[in-house]
């Protein structure tokens, strides 16, 4: 993740990757981000009508805190976080699209890199931290359980990482002593 986010050449568009892997924001989200949205009391970010029209709140990381103040302090968006080139708008998803792609080919990765597997990404690192399924559910804004399950299934290291009980028995593995002789009467 440091590596192809280190590839990305403009300042706005690193910052809004970066936002969509720490927050586990879907590009439409990112680019509508307002500086209102950042909630430092409580370390979280306002999620303002996502997808099905919803509010949310996101967690804030302190990293992704300080990213986003020292981009504000370069730039100083007032209406958007990430402006576009049209004024009073937005940045375009097509644009954070094309710095992705620009970003990747930099990076010499084979694995296609999107802004969406950004979001991929939020997840299954949570996941593999430990953070339990419906917490993750409710940070990426899913209505349903299931749907959150389809974005984890790459996440096999987890399985593959669990210990199994028996690890847990001390060693050897004592033998069972035999069965006692019948009694007969």
């Amino acid at each position: 993740m440091l590596h192809f986010l280190g590839c990305v050449e403009s300042l706005k568009h690193q910052v809004i990757l970066t936002t969509c892997y720490a927050a586990g924001l879907r590009i439409s989200e990112a680019v509508r981000l307002k500086p209102g949205a950042i909630d430092r009391q409580r370390m979280v970010l306002r999620v303002d009508q996502g997808k099905g029209k919803k509010d949310r709140y996101v967690m804030l990381s302190a990293r992704l805190l300080e990213t986003l103040t020292d981009y504000w302090r370069a730039v100083r968006p007032s209406t958007w976080m990430f402006p576009g080139g049209i004024p009073n708008e937005p940045i375009s998803t097509n644009a954070v699209q094309d710095a992705c792609s620009k970003a990747h080919r930099l990076t010499g990765l084979a694995k296609p890199v999107t802004p969406h597997s950004l979001r991929h990404a939020f997840a299954v690192h949570l996941l593999e931290a430990g953070t339990d399924l419906r917490t993750i559910q409710l940070l990426l804004g899913h209505r349903s359980l299931s749907t959150t399950g389809q974005y984890l299934r790459i996440a096999t290291n987890k399985v593959c990482a669990a210990t199994s009980p028996l690890e847990l028995l001390p060693r050897p593995i004592p033998k069972a002593p035999p069965p006692p002789p019948p009694e007969h009467f």
